[in-house]
């Protein structure tokens, strides 16, 4: 039989036990961010987006308003806007939209945006080819641009019946100034907003408007 033990050891035990509950805790909570990044972007969670890598094989007859809405953060003294409020699309035909954007400020400035769609169950059936929200934006003092949106709605949307009653679907974004301005500094080069890379020569005309975007 273990003799039993003394009142300095049970405290012993105790603080390591605390000590490992509070590292714990502080793991989970720097882990918490990039597994709840994660989880949305996987099961489309809260409106997220899905982020495709070409487009769909297939296109429905079933036609779907997509709107845009545009918000700005007040950290950040940018005008933002789409180019248009709605278009009607076939679920599966890919299309492009544009938003514009605006740099009133008297400097360099790097954005960021962020973006859901509604309602939250289409969100894992949004997919984007292509995107002004996958990088931060530069924008030059004064400097106005239109960014491109490449996207499609999935067809697995009409296999899941809890969808059945979705005709609209609104694409938000709010553009918030980057936490990390060094980008924007003199001499770092043009900024990334509607340069979005070349279109693949399957993506069609639409994919290289889209890719190569407007500046004015």
């Amino acid at each position: 039989m273990k003799p039993p033990r003394t009142p300095q050891q049970r405290n012993a035990r105790m603080a390591v036990g605390l000590g490992v509950l509070v590292a714990g805790m502080v793991g989970l909570s720097f882990a918490s961010v990039p597994l709840y990044s994660l989880f949305c972007r996987v099961t489309g969670f809260g409106g997220t987006t899905q982020v495709a890598t070409g487009v769909s094989d297939r296109v429905l007859d079933r036609v779907m308003e997509i709107r845009f809405n545009a918000d700005v953060n007040n950290s950040i003294g940018w005008d933002f806007k789409p180019e248009t409020h709605s278009m009607q699309v076939r679920v599966g035909e890919p299309s492009t939209t544009f938003y514009h954007a605006h740099n009133r400020e008297d400097r360099a400035v790097t954005g960021t945006a962020a973006y859901n769609v509604t309602p939250d169950k289409a969100g894992i059936y949004f997919q984007k080819i292509q995107c002004f929200c996958f990088t931060e934006q530069r924008l030059e003092a004064g400097q106005s641009v239109e960014m491109p949106v490449y996207f499609y709605v999935d067809p697995a949307i009409a296999d899941d019946p809890e969808l059945d009653d979705v005709k609209t679907i609104t694409l938000s974004y709010t553009f918030f100034r980057a936490a990390d301005q060094s980008a924007a500094l003199p001499g770092d080069g043009p900024g990334e907003a509607g340069r979005q890379g070349e279109a693949t020569p399957s993506a069609g005309a639409d994919a290289e408007r889209a890719m190569t975007g407007r500046q004015q």
